[in-house]
């Protein structure tokens, strides 16, 4: 079985569901974002499903792979000064099980297909781990 016997995204919500909050996000994301979207989009990525600016508990996630239990931010300038919230947000979802992986926009512009790399390779990561625990 691949993925984690565990998957909170299919638990009853503890708080309330931000699909409007979700669904604007997913209309105004930034030109990173959509790049990435377009190569993680339709299982482009090692077979597996994303999901695009998608709710976790109180949080809208830029990109969610449920089986992997791993959460893909895109971080623009705007984050230079949220450094200390994203570090809380991050514990946050690492507590619902969840590893973070950032890339900065930037990152994202210059060389995606590095970034694509970094992305399958926590998501293999953490289906081993899955497996094993």
């Amino acid at each position: 079985m691949r993925g984690f016997p565990f998957c909170p995204i299919f638990m009853p919500r503890e708080e309330p569901y931000n699909a409007e909050r979700a669904r604007t996000l997913r209309e105004s994301q930034t030109p990173p974002e959509g790049v990435l979207w377009s190569r993680l989009r339709d299982r482009r990525l090692g077979g597996l499903k994303f999901r695009r600016q998608h709710p976790v508990g109180e949080f809208i996630v830029d990109f969610c792979c449920a089986e992997a239990m791993l959460v893909v931010e895109v971080d623009s300038s705007y984050h230079d000064g949220r450094r200390e919230r994203d570090a809380k947000r991050d514990r946050a979802l690492g507590e619902r099980g969840y590893a973070v992986v950032r890339v900065t926009a930037s990152e994202v512009s210059r060389d995606l297909d590095a970034v694509l790399r970094t992305i399958l390779r926590e998501v293999e990561k953490r289906l081993k781990e899955g497996e094993e625990g």
